[in-house]
């Protein structure tokens, strides 16, 4: 299998900025890896306080547990602000995915060509 091939499996089906490790990339590598852990916890970490926030009314039996009114709840719960932050902490997992998988292949087709 070629350089870039890895390179860019690895991006696509691992992390991006690993296909960067792999072609010894390690800025690059760093600055995508980054920037994809970051959103990536603040997605995770948004997503586990809404639902915390739900079990608790869930228990404290403020909400019947069925699904419309948890749908309702999580609706309500995303409110602007915050919700615009997720889109934002979205579009920078995409983006530095997308990145990665492009640009390990032209780098890994370049190192091919060089040597």
């Amino acid at each position: 299998m070629s350089k870039p091939i890895k390179a860019v499996l690895l991006s696509a089906f691992v992390f991006p900025g690993v296909g960067h490790f792999f072609l010894k990339k390690y800025v690059v590598a760093t600055i995508l890896a980054s920037a994809s852990f970051v959103a990536v916890y603040y997605l995770v970490s948004s997503a586990l306080q809404m639902s915390l926030q739900i079990i608790e009314q869930i228990q404290a039996a403020d909400v019947p547990p069925d699904v419309l009114s948890i749908t309702q709840l999580v609706t309500q719960q995303m409110s602007v602000e915050s919700s615009q932050l997720l889109d934002i902490a979205t579009y920078v997992v995409i983006f530095c995915w997308l990145v990665g998988i492009v640009d390990s292949y032209r780098l890994g087709r370049l190192q091919d060509n060089s040597d």
